[in-house]
């Protein structure tokens, strides 16, 4: 019964979007759409869902051998629950006509009715709204995805995919509805999230925590990274992708999307040296694993800011966004909190730098979207606004996540017994070995 619990969940809100009433799907007919931009956002998705298996490398690589299996099934197998899940009513709870400003209408685009054709998302009207639906099915891919890190190595697989099935209708669709839906609250408020530093990272990095404060630590401290050349190829993958994930945000092959590409590679090149050199400071060696994780982080920050910042910003951001997140992953470690591959830190803290230096460095030179320039022109409105956003949103992704949690563990128990952890997860939950 527990193994077929999320398939159930699907199922019934299957039917009760069946038994919600129509409504007119939010898009434009009959538009000319531009060849140019599709292709480019063609390659952008296709960009963005080799991230996630470049995320399964880089986790994979980090965790105990007798783990790697699991952790990086962890995370592939969400290419194919996610997108079950947001074909059917998942991109209408992000994208469909809004509730509230907190949530999109279940049955706007239930079953993905109404995106063929020569029919465009409003917002995005020069590409065809089934390539913006593929596209941002990316996003809510990976999202949950990141999360494994927090809980690596201690995790039932079946409770795993109820847990996330939850995450992605109640935390995820909600803060992107919110973010990036015209009418949505945050969005109203006039927060800028580029790419997902709100809705992807922060929200990942929340749920994160909770994760590893609800499952407490792991039987065995000592952790000796399986493959760092894992960790490596994960990187190049990731990095690789991550233009998709910003240059793509910018909607088609314009000079916007030449803008974020410029400031996501200098972020993360800054970000990687920076975490090197702070290491030389720490007198710690510089590391293989230091500088993959530095431009991780680079990344991570710059995604809400890249296509509203300059690219000697996005240098800035780069560096302060490594530096602080490996001073939270020494405050971590002192603090005995189990997050496994320190998903907190990287993406939730990056995430939350890089919005708040969005509102700093954000300028209507660089993107006309910019109604209120950041603190750093002489403007507070904006900062202010990614402020009440952050306490809101890191308060909702945190209690709502530790709440699913509780949940998941009352229907589906979430840890592994001591034995099961000792002999590994590759074994007990999937009988099969690196």
């Amino acid at each position: 019964m527990k193994k077929i619990l999320p398939f159930g969940i699907l199922s019934i809100a299957v039917i009760l979007a069946l038994i919600v009433p129509a409504t007119e799907v939010t898009t434009v007919t009959d538009v000319t759409l531009d060849t140019g931009d599709t292709a480019w956002m063609l390659m952008s998705a296709a960009l963005v869902l080799l991230m996630t298996p470049g995320l399964a490398f880089f986790y994979g690589g980090m965790v105990r051998k007798k783990n790697v299996i699991s952790t990086m099934l962890q995370s592939f197998i969400c290419l194919g629950l996610i997108t079950l899940i947001w074909v059917v009513f998942g991109f209408s709870l992000a994208f469909g006509e809004d509730i509230g400003g907190i949530i999109g209408n279940p049955s706007t685009f239930y079953m993905m009715k109404g995106i063929l054709g020569n029919n465009a998302w409003s917002a995005l009207p020069t590409i065809p709204i089934a390539l913006f639906a593929m596209f941002q099915l990316k996003f809510a891919v990976i999202t949950p995805a990141l999360i494994t890190g927090a809980f690596a190595e201690r995790i039932k697989f079946n409770a795993y995919l109820l847990f996330i099935t939850l995450f992605v209708i109640v935390i995820y669709a909600p803060l992107a509805h919110a973010t990036w839906h015209p009418e949505g609250i945050l969005a109203s408020m006039g927060v800028l999230d580029f790419a997902g530093g709100t809705v992807v990272h922060m929200s990942a990095g929340w749920a994160a925590l909770a994760s590893a404060l609800y499952l407490g630590k792991r039987k065995e401290q000592t952790h000796t990274p399986a493959r760092i050349s894992y960790v490596i190829l994960g990187t190049g993958l990731l990095w690789f992708g991550w233009f998709g994930f910003n240059a793509g945000s910018a909607g088609g092959a314009n000079e916007l999307a030449a803008s974020a590409f410029a400031t996501t590679t200098t972020a993360s090149a800054a970000a990687a040296i920076a975490w090197i050199f702070f290491d030389l400071l720490k007198n710690r060696k510089p590391s293989a694993m230091g500088a993959c994780i530095g431009a991780v982080v680079g990344l991570v920050a710059i995604t809400p800011a890249a296509g509203f910042v300059t690219i000697p910003h996005s240098l800035v951001i780069g560096v302060v966004a490594a530096v602080i997140s490996n001073m939270v992953v020494v405050w971590r470690t002192k603090k005995g909190i189990d997050d496994t591959l320190d998903v907190f830190p990287c993406h939730g803290v990056g995430g939350m730098v890089g919005m708040l230096l969005t509102a700093v460095f954000a300028h209507s030179n660089v993107n006309e979207a910019v109604t209120d320039n950041g603190l750093f022109f002489g403007e507070t409105s904006l900062f202010f606004a990614h402020l009440i956003a952050l306490v809101g949103a890191s308060a909702f992704a945190f209690f709502g996540s530790l709440l699913l949690l509780k949940i998941t563990d009352l229907i589906a128990p979430l840890r592994v017994s001591e034995e099961e952890e000792v002999i590994g997860l590759d074994a007990t939950q999937h009988d099969e070995e690196l």
